[in-house]
């Protein structure tokens, strides 16, 4: 049986899986080189981070930009599309922090609102034992 377009079944298609928020999160921050996804992402291979920012771009959430240097250098960021994530990506790790306090889990600070989001106040976190 197929699944309905239901928003959230809408949702899980685009953006489902272990990884996609992961990457719009760090992206939503600055514009991120392809190495750097290595450093702020751990555990993510090669193919599968190639994988899912084809198909973040593919979808229209995030742009690659390649830079005419020698080495090359390429950049992603959002796309206006993608910007519109930003608030539930900001509701996303503000309810890990809710579950972390529930389940007593240590957790560290890492939802500064984005440039996108600037005007908007910020909660600042703690590490938590």
């Amino acid at each position: 049986m197929e699944k309905p377009n239901t928003g959230i079944n809408i949702f899980m298609n685009a953006l489902g899986g272990k990884w996609k928020c992961l990457i719009l999160f760090h992206v939503s921050r600055q514009p991120v080189r392809t190495k750097d996804f290595y450093e702020r992402i751990p555990g993510i291979t090669q193919k599968v981070l190639t994988e899912q920012l084809k198909q973040l771009e593919k979808d229209g959430l995030i742009r690659r930009e390649l830079f005419p240097e020698v080495p090359p250098r390429v950049e992603y960021s959002l796309t206006e599309l993608g910007r519109t994530f930003v608030p539930v990506l900001n509701a996303m790790c503000e309810w890990g922090y809710l579950y972390a306090d529930a389940r007593q889990i240590e957790s560290v600070s890492c939802c500064e609102a984005p440039a996108e989001e600037s005007d908007e106040p910020k909660r600042q976190h703690t590490m938590r034992s």
